[in-house]
């Protein structure tokens, strides 16, 4: 590594870039058979496959006297978080949109949603140099966006050798990403110092990038996106037509496990039997982080001896005790039919967490584990205003998910502190589309 004290000229950034590109291919090349399973394995990368390799075809010209801007979000939570945003820079006759994802849920979320507001919708190419330089000169943007942690060196180069302005919005660096970027600290304004400006999630992140090299007027706090989202409100003989289609009668207690990983189902089948042992009516609704994995989640459902239904198969014929939601893009609407959410990837050896956001903006009482680090400071400040409780343990998971099943006082408190955090959090999709509105004008 080199020592922090070393700063950067033009031929150590030109240096820097080559070393980037010479190394960035044997790298490639050795995860591609891991990379080709995963993609394998969770289906639907073989349509526009070859936007991978630069060649998005189906971009139209751009038209006169219009700014296209680039936006790039990885997958469907970015996708999710930049929806009003997108709504808002659609409506700017001055403006053309072209979206860009990385993976293939992604890619059919922002179809599907998103279709009407942009003028071409793709995957994001491998970020090697001819890949990358063959899906500039296609699009040929006048502003490029990218939401949260997205970090690819040759995007940048390529928007510096063409002198477009990029932006990072809602920008946030995990403890990994903090982390490996502090280890690089004199290569940041090497690889990333042409980003205009960082609209950072939180004061925490903003805090992070200045730490890791960024110049301090590189960086403005503009809050969380993900917060400003719209929520759905269905009436409550809607949500009673889909708990039934769930197979859950009206009535029981509902947990919800969103967005789970590997460990977590197990959990929450103990405290669905700890519910019933004590005569607890309940069921549980299962929203695994990654669809795919209903194949491992369906054998341990079976040997449970507990009714369960799988979602992919279609409406529930009757009443089941267990609902395995293998689908994409759902876990809003469902989270509505909850009475009590664990949020998933929180429990150890899981570290890192998913999301609470949606849950708590619906006013949903919350439970996660101890490793909620993606989501450090709005999981301290749920914890802090009593509508969330940290578990410690599969085994805390059980004990209090029973007290709350018990307890629906408790409950609404927890529900109310939710709704309350999430009104005092607004603000940041107006603060983030005037500043780009500004930049872009």
């Amino acid at each position: 590594m080199l020592p922090a004290r070393v700063r950067a000229n033009p031929g150590d950034k030109l240096m820097m870039l080559w070393l980037y590109r010479l190394i960035f291919l044997p790298v490639l090349v050795l995860a591609a058979p891991y990379y080709l399973w995963r993609m394998r394995r969770r289906g639907g990368y073989g349509r526009h496959f070859a936007d991978r390799f630069g060649g998005m075809k189906r971009c139209p010209p751009k038209m006169s006297g219009v700014k296209r801007i680039w936006i790039q979000a990885v997958s469907v939570g970015e996708l999710l978080a930049i929806g009003p945003l997108l709504e808002r820079l659609a409506s700017e006759q001055s403006l053309e949109i072209v979206l860009t994802t990385t993976t293939s849920t992604g890619f059919r979320l922002a179809e599907e949603r998103y279709g009407r507001l942009a003028v071409a919708i793709g995957y994001f190419p491998i970020d090697a140099w001819f890949f990358s330089a063959r899906m500039w000169r296609s699009l040929e943007p006048d502003i490029a966006v990218l939401a949260e942690g997205e970090w690819w060196p040759e995007h940048f180069a390529q928007a510096r050798g063409r002198g477009v302005p990029v932006f990072s919005i809602n920008g946030r660096l995990s403890d990994r990403s903090h982390r490996r970027m502090r280890r690089l600290k004199p290569l940041v304004q090497s690889l990333f110092g042409n980003v205009r400006q960082i609209l950072a999630s939180s004061e925490q992140d903003r805090l992070r990038f200045c730490d890791v090299g960024f110049r301090r007027d590189q960086v403005t706090t503009t809050g969380n996106l993900k917060l400003d989202i719209t929520m759905p409100s269905p009436a409550p003989a809607e949500t009673e037509a889909l708990r039934s289609s769930l197979g859950f009668p009206s009535g029981d207690f509902v947990l919800l496990g969103s967005s789970t990983w590997p460990g977590e189902e197990r959990a929450l089948l103990d405290a669905l039997t700890a519910m019933r042992s004590k005569g607890v009516r309940s069921r549980l609704l299962l929203v695994p982080r990654h669809a795919e994995r209903r194949e491992e989640i369906i054998p341990e459902l079976e040997k449970s001896g507990f009714r369960f239904h799988v979602r992919s198969r279609g409406p529930s014929n009757g009443e089941v005790d267990i609902h395995l939601a293998d689908t994409t893009g759902e876990l809003r609407r469902l989270t509505t039919v909850a009475d009590l959410v664990f949020v998933g990837k929180s429990l150890p050896p899981h570290s890192q967490g998913q999301t609470p956001i949606e849950a708590a903006a619906m006013g949903k009482p919350l439970l996660f584990g101890p490793g909620m680090s993606n989501f450090r400071p709005i999981a301290r400040d749920l914890v802090q205003c009593h509508a969330a409780r940290i578990v410690g343990s599969g085994t805390e998971l059980v004990s209090a998910t029973l007290e709350l099943a018990g307890d629906a006082r408790r409950r609404e408190e927890m529900a109310e502190a939710a709704r309350s955090w999430h009104r005092a959090n607004l603000g940041a999709l107006d603060r983030t589309f005037e500043y780009l509105k500004r930049q872009i004008s």
